[in-house]
């Protein structure tokens, strides 16, 4: 079959949404651009100065960092410029040794690190790191994308400065992205050549060796380990959705937690790339799929994943696991429906946009587990109903009769409703614990 147009961009979009990662991306943002700076400053780092827009601090503030046993983007920042690799992208902490770890943290307890807000850059998600050494100093920025570097300066010299060309990339992509129908994703994922597509596999091999390092019980909140344990004792089912959510939350466990391993990514983030991956690899096991079933099944969870997030901010109040579970819905839909039926994979995303919208995201942190085992649970949940032609009508509050206004609906959500809510919600991570009992 020969290549439409439509779809070389839609592969070229999986090729840069779909991208390995170590680590929570936007601590990993920050150590980027720390590394970058260092690989510009050739001498030993004395001093970091560091800054970061308002959702990247929310984001970065408290989830671990791999290979560290600490969170938080003092020790990123630190560990980045000390070991990072500026030329690995989204897996520049992936070649840390423990001695890089050590010199890091004695930097941060002697308070050689700074990171702060900032308030006055346009750009939601934003990173810049100032490396002081005895002789010179170099400053890198990064926005919009968490490797996108648009400024490198050295001892008051511009070294590189990203023109308004890649500005109207940006855009074009974004418009590209919105034009997209759940309709024109279906057609895709169900026709485009199976060898144009055979490397989103990696993401299922990727994500499902994160998921069995997690269930091991040694990452973050253990989620999918205990959930496990509760399955032996009686307490939890053995059915196809508890398998959905363990196998889901244990990939997310170990990220959060901070296991030096790599997860496949969508949209910038690798919660979401769990979330679109591993509820369709588990459906696709039970259901004994064919490795072509599998892999269409995994495409359509991860197009309509960025189609979703399209409409979003880059990071906001909205938990975008929600948005990512709506992909997964649609995968799993497509290959639980005896004939694959649109109408199925339709129902599912109206159940999931009447569920889990509202779900805010509090920064980055052991407990995004949490709502990525509500999300994938919700969206299991959801193409239950679906398959028996239950559907949240068009009627009720943001969900629409059209599929593709609930995916709208959510993003003026995310976009205009919750930017209140994103400003309290830092607010609150920035003063509390100050009471006294």
């Amino acid at each position: 079959m020969r290549m439409k147009k439509d779809w070389e961009k839609i592969i070229d979009i999986l090729h840069d949404e779909v991208v390995p990662a170590t680590g929570c991306t936007e601590p990993v943002s920050l150590a980027f651009a720390a590394a970058v700076a260092a690989s510009k400053l050739q001498e030993p780092v004395v001093r970091i100065q560091a800054r970061v827009s308002p959702n990247l601090m929310k984001n970065g503030m408290g989830v671990m960092v791999p290979g560290t046993g600490r969170p938080g983007l003092y020790i990123a920042a630190a560990v980045g410029a000390l070991g990072g690799n500026p030329n690995a992208d989204l897996q520049v902490l992936e070649g840390i040794t423990q001695d890089h770890v050590n010199k890091a943290i004695d930097m941060v307890e002697q308070q050689l690190v700074s990171v702060d807000i900032a308030y006055d850059v346009p750009y939601v998600l934003y990173a810049e790191a100032v490396l002081i050494g005895k002789a010179h100093c170099v400053k890198v920025c990064i926005s919009d994308r968490h490797t996108n570097v648009i400024y490198i300066e050295k001892d008051g010299n511009v070294l590189f400065q990203k023109s308004a060309d890649d500005t109207n990339d940006k855009e074009n992509k974004e418009a590209f992205l919105q034009s997209l129908t759940i309709n024109k994703i279906i057609d895709f994922a169900e026709q485009v050549p199976i060898e144009a597509i055979q490397f989103i596999a990696e993401a299922g091999d990727m994500n499902e060796t994160l998921s069995q390092v997690g269930l091991a019980g040694k990452y973050g909140l253990q989620i999918g380990a205990t959930l496990m344990k509760q399955q032996q004792s009686g307490l939890m089912g053995t059915d196809l959705q508890s398998n959905v959510i363990i196998r889901t939350v244990g990939a997310s466990d170990a990220r959060m937690g901070g296991a030096k391993l790599p997860a496949m990514t969508n949209s910038g983030s690798g919660n979401q790339g769990i979330s679109a991956t591993m509820p369709v690899v588990v459906v696709a096991d039970y259901v004994h799929a064919t490795t072509e079933e599998r892999l269409r099944a995994m495409v359509l969870s991860h197009v309509t994943a960025i189609y979703a997030h399209a409409f979003l901010p880059k990071l906001s109040a909205l938990c975008a696991a929600m948005t990512a579970c709506i992909g997964a819905a649609v995968g799993m839909a497509w290959l639980l429906s005896k004939k694959h039926e649109r109408s199925v994979i339709c129902n599912a995303i109206c159940n999931m946009t009447g569920d889990l919208s509202g779900m805010i995201c509090d920064g980055a942190a052991n407990s995004c587990s949490m709502k990525v085992a509500s999300a994938s649970a919700a969206a299991f949940k959801a193409v239950l109903l679906a398959m028996e032609g239950i559907r949240v009508s068009g009627h009720d509050g943001v969900v629409a009769f059209d599929v593709d206004e609930c995916i709208r609906n959510i993003g003026i959500l995310a976009t205009s409703g919750m930017k209140q809510t994103d400003e309290e919600i830092l607010h609150i991570m920035l003063n509390k614990n100050k009471m006294k009992v």
